[in-house]
């Protein structure tokens, strides 16, 4: 399939008025995790013929099963393929993990959040009167973010029985591996904890590889929800559709009695059109998976010419995580944090590492899916600013 991303300019995204490049006018929006490619044409396709159709009433239930279907399906390429009986419809992914802090954990307990986490990880709890244990994450010589297993188990000593895995994991760009799947298994096992994973980003691997948690031993599907959808793999957030997937039948079982009432919520459209990106809308999450690739290359040759700059690899995800630290050390920023001093200084406007966790405060999060054209301005744009 041949496809540019290339061709919309600034300027035109601008115009569009999304939240992205709307909330902080006259910026480049890198900043909230969708990109600026479009959609595929299948999904094009299906919206222009199902407006003219005008069928858009409530989902019919076998179309849910063939959504359900399809999902299945998809994930089998991971050597998984989640029984379809033990799966629902929800409208996002985060609905997930307020089923799972509500209906999975006692009243008041504490939730593990390891850190740096997709920023609604870290604030969702609270709407259940559930404190946030954050636990740091670890880093090696080579960058690389790893979970801290100690502070994990320390977190589940404090009464927690929630924790939150993200893979690949939104905003360090890592896919775990195996043996972090298992160490982490194996805590939670020992203190009859459970684990929420959201796997939104799966669609999105680029050289990782993706190792659904609930596979890893005999134990894990006893103590692991699963979230997944196509929202962000084929650009199509504001479609609002996610599937949910319990991973033993005595979950199910304790849900069904809510299910109806969880994906309620769920978009007609939305599904419509995740059951199109998981059957036959492959090609161009391959072709914008290609593409990212080279942005994200491109992106880490820049940094590694920064001096106070880093970035961890990339393996999934359009998603990275900047450290200004040594930068910030210096008094370049002065009072402001990294995101706020190139917003105003540079006109890029990135996520503030504090939101992402309370030791972040000199980080900040970019979203790469942009035209290369975009992304160079911006990187050109930043280095004026900093140096």
């Amino acid at each position: 399939m041949a496809l540019s991303f290339e061709t919309r300019t600034i300027e035109e995204l601008a115009a569009e008025r999304s939240r992205k490049w709307s909330a902080f006018p006259g910026t480049i929006g890198m900043w909230v995790a969708e990109m600026d490619f479009g959609i595929s044409p299948e999904i094009r396709d299906y919206l222009i013929s199902e407006a003219h159709r005008g069928s858009l009433g409530y989902l019919p239930p076998h179309e849910a099963d063939a959504l359900l279907n399809a999902t299945s399906q998809w994930l089998s390429r991971f050597d998984w393929t989640p029984h379809t009986n033990r799966m629902l419809l929800l409208p996002e992914v985060l609905a997930g993990l307020r089923i799972t802090i509500e209906h999975y954990s006692a009243p008041g307990s504490p939730v593990i959040v390891p850190t740096p986490a997709y920023m609604p990880f870290l604030t969702i709890p609270g709407e259940f009167d559930r404190e946030v244990i954050e636990v740091p994450s670890l880093r090696d010589d080579d960058g690389v973010w790893h979970m801290d297993l100690e502070g994990i188990e320390a977190g589940f000593q404090r009464g927690a029985e929630v924790v939150v895995l993200c893979n690949p994991w939104n905003p360090t760009g890592r896919c775990l591996t195996h043996e972090e799947l298992a160490a982490l298994d194996a805590l939670v096992t020992k203190y009859n904890g459970r684990v929420f994973e959201d796997a939104i980003h799966v669609p999105l691997i680029l050289d990782g590889t993706y190792i659904p948690y609930a596979t890893v031993s005999d134990e894990a599907p006893s103590h692991t929800i699963t979230a997944v959808a196509a929202s962000k793999g084929w650009n199509i957030p504001g479609l609002k559709c996610a599937q949910l997937i319990f991973n033993n039948d005595a979950d199910w079982e304790a849900f069904k009695p809510h299910a109806h009432a969880a994906t309620e919520p769920t978009s007609t459209v939305g599904a419509r059109a995740a059951g199109i990106c998981f059957s036959t809308s492959q090609e161009w999450n391959d072709d914008v998976r290609d593409y990212l690739r080279d942005n994200r290359d491109l992106l880490q040759a820049r940094v590694a010419e920064w001096e106070g700059v880093s970035m961890a690899p990339v393996e999934g995800t359009y998603i990275t995580l900047l450290d200004f630290s040594e930068l910030a050390d210096r008094g370049i920023f002065g009072s402001a944090n990294p995101a706020e001093f190139l917003r105003k200084k540079a006109g890029v406007a990135l996520t503030a590492g504090s939101a992402c966790g309370s030791d972040y405060t000199n980080f900040a999060r970019m979203i790469f899916a942009t035209p290369r054209h975009i992304l160079v301005e911006a990187l050109d744009r930043i280095e004026q600013a900093l140096y």
